[in-house]
């Protein structure tokens, strides 16, 4: 799920118990505090169990399903176990079961050891879990472990002293706090209650967190992108005509940043106690809003190495995906550097703050028109122009203000000094 992902909460089982499952189709939708996506199975079989119920937050690497193939025969029929993992993406992992021989009652058991049904059916019987059994000490042959080996287990736990399991502990304590009364708060006026969702709870828990560890700082440029607007305006429909995208000003706003990022890279940096990591990757995290309110960060991975018609591919891409829920979570992962165009909503500014870990954050505003002063060498004038400002928040830790300032006037320069006679 990416290397800053722990859990997920499981949102819905797309399959249920016996449920046939072709390979790659959906088995169920899981959420992190990054996105929701789907987990498809890597083979074709059945759903034979499910280890955690809908709305149950699931640590990374745990096995959360077990799904049989054909093949096997009853003793040794192969499974796979669907496991949310820490990497690019959702994962299933395959290794060999052995099933008990009433297949009404399955039991999980590890690869690198085989029991007989015998001693499955004790296990079952005295509720002893796998990674009990597993701990057990082996005596048969090859190192199994024995009918002697397990009921000499089981005379042990019947005479140690009662101690709850973690599980039973948690399961305690979620009693104990369900029967204290919780005392309900009451607010004056005409008022409606609304209940942040987990997307909005985490949204505001990762601002908090931001505001807190970085020292924020922000400066401000006003740049005259009239140079950008003709030409955009001049070749909008031949360069969707020709790369069957739509040319927004976001990808030129992301390609001058690029480039600035290159000029100063120690922007694109994250910090690590009283390391700095400047990054070497260029990764263009595009804060979008989403239907629901929420905002979500998809990256343009190596934005330094696409052009024009590239950046632009990727923006509307994302963007479409992440509006309607189908962003993966490797979408998501890697930004060193965002950018948020609070220009879309009619803002002509704003004081964006910095996605942790990185140390720096652009907010674009909206382009108007606006009389200003033009100097030429015959003397100044007023003229129309198309005007826009730019905000750069940056961590004061490692960004000054004469790094931050120049990183923002330079972007500034190279929106300004935009060529009109571009070809696409």
């Amino acid at each position: 799920m990416g290397e800053s992902i722990t859990e997920a909460t499981i949102l819905k089982w797309v399959k249920k118990p016996g449920d046939s499952i072709k390979q790659d189709e959906s088995v169920l939708e899981i959420a992190t505090d990054k996105v929701d996506s789907e987990v498809p199975s890597q083979v074709s079989g059945v759903l034979v169990k499910q280890l955690f119920n809908e709305g149950d937050v699931v640590q990374v690497g745990k096995v959360v399903a077990i799904i049989e193939t054909e093949g096997g025969a009853v003793n040794t029929s192969a499974k796979t176990e669907v496991a949310v993992t820490k990497t690019d993406a959702p994962k299933i992992e395959t290794r060999s079961a052995v099933a008990a021989t009433n297949t009404a009652s399955k039991t999980e058991v590890a690869a690198d050891r085989f029991y007989s049904p015998l001693v499955l059916n004790i296990a079952r019987q005295e509720g002893i879990s796998m990674s009990e059994l597993e701990s057990l000490p082996s005596t048969g042959a090859g190192g199994r472990v024995s009918k002697k080996d397990i009921l000499e287990h089981v005379e042990r736990r019947k005479n140690a002293p009662v101690v709850a399991t973690p599980v039973q502990e948690v399961a305690q304590a979620a009693v104990k706090q369900d029967v204290q009364p919780v005392a309900a708060k009451s607010y004056s006026g005409n008022v409606e209650i609304i209940e942040m969702d987990r997307m909005r709870r985490l949204i505001a828990d990762n601002m908090v967190k931001s505001k807190a560890t970085s020292a924020h700082v922000t400066s401000f440029v006003e740049s005259d992108v009239t140079p950008l607007v003709i030409w955009r305006n001049k070749v909008k429909d031949k360069f969707k005509e020709r790369y069957n995208t739509n040319i927004t000003f976001t990808p030129l706003f992301i390609e001058a940043i690029v480039r600035a990022l290159k000029d100063f890279p120690l922007v694109n940096s994250s910090i690590d106690g009283t390391n700095i990591l400047v990054r070497k990757d260029i990764n263009i995290g595009m804060a979008t809003a989403l239907p629901s309110g929420n905002l979500i960060v998809p990256v343009i991975k190596n934005a330094d190495q696409l052009n024009l018609a590239g950046i632009a591919k990727q923006v509307n891409d994302l963007a479409n995906r992440a509006r309607s829920g189908k962003l993966k979570p490797e979408d998501i992962e890697g930004a060193t550097y965002t950018v948020s165009n609070v220009g879309t909503f009619g803002n002509v500014m704003g004081t964006p703050i910095i996605m942790q870990p990185q140390v720096a954050i652009m907010a674009t505003g909206a382009i108007r028109k606006k009389p200003v002063v033009i100097e030429t060498p015959e003397g100044d004038t007023i003229g129309i122009r198309s005007m826009m400002f730019l905000s750069h928040s940056y961590d004061h830790r490692i960004v000054d203000g004469a790094l931050g300032g120049s990183f923002v006037k330079r972007v500034s320069d190279y929106l300004e000094s935009f060529d009109v006679n571009r070809e696409i």
